[in-house]
């Protein structure tokens, strides 16, 4: 059977993506190539899906498999981009009328710099969250010029089941990660922040973490359901001269506000630097 999907690099984000494809039907196990850095990783990998799938290490020979399927999802860390080089078949581009699929994940790669290491490829630039691990995440897509109206109904099937998705001009996709890729690790700093409070005001470990999720959750699903502004949420429960307001008040005064915007900024700048690396 003929390579439909080929996966470079099977971190977190990359196996979540291929569990799901293969769960919802839109691959075959056998049809699948996934090829890791090193030997060593390939038995764990393998573990994880069918045993039909076909993984491989990227000294192994037949690594060059992967450049024979129409679809590419690349996956690798951005440091190792470099080393990829495309290898593509004169069978292979005789089997597709059109130009094959490349569907990049690495964190701030523009789409000139994919096209120019890519050139026989359509390329796509995707960012995907870590919530994606239990369904919930948000990708954000860019398309390169010559993506085709169905390459872009197969790249939005391949992200939907676990995320919800986003077509942006690519000179968005810094800010959109930093807020919705780097934007988890900041909540869960602020979750254990909350938690450690709780402990010191009294309550035991285990229940300070459990209460912690579950007001992160409420409130989210709050501010979802209700569409309310932050604000709005904010005053609905700051009563005057109360609890939540003096909280408020020292959170003001300790720059709380001032340092999440720095941190998205931030990020969104090491981002663009990584693009031009």
């Amino acid at each position: 059977m003929s390579l439909s999907l080929g996966v470079i690099g099977l971190g977190r984000i990359a196996k979540v993506i291929l569990h799901s494809l293969i769960a919802k039907g839109q691959f075959k196990p056998e049809e699948v190539v996934g090829v890791v850095g090193q030997p060593g990783t390939v038995s764990g990998v393998v573990k994880e899906f069918p045993s039909s799938l076909l993984v491989l290490d990227a000294s192994d020979f037949n690594a060059r498999k992967v450049w024979d399927a129409p679809v590419k999802i690349l996956a690798v860390k951005p440091q190792q981009l470099n080393q990829i080089r495309e290898q593509m078949s004169s069978q292979s581009q005789r089997m597709n009328e059109s130009r094959p699929l490349l569907i990049s994940v690495l964190a701030g790669v523009k789409l000139e710099k994919l096209q120019s290491l890519f050139p026989s490829h359509s390329c796509v630039r995707a960012v995907p969250n870590t919530p994606a691990l239990v369904g919930s995440g948000l990708t954000g897509l860019s398309w390169g010029d010559d993506v085709s109206i169905t390459q872009k109904t197969l790249v939005e099937k391949i992200f939907d089941p676990i995320s919800e998705v986003f077509q942006l001009p690519e000179v968005q996709l810094d800010a959109f990660l930093a807020l919705t890729s780097s934007g988890p690790a900041y909540l869960a700093l602020i979750a254990e922040a909350l938690a450690d409070g709780a402990v010191a005001a009294g309550l035991p470990r285990h229940l300070a973490y459990k209460l912690t999720h579950l007001t992160l959750e409420g409130t989210s699903l709050l501010l979802k359901e209700k569409d309310l502004h932050p604000s709005e949420l904010k005053d609905m429960v700051a009563s005057p001269a109360g609890t939540t307001i003096r909280a408020i008040r020292h959170l003001e005064k300790e720059g709380v506000r001032s340092a999440l915007i720095e941190a998205v900024v931030l990020a969104a700048q090491k981002s663009r630097e990584l693009g031009n690396s």
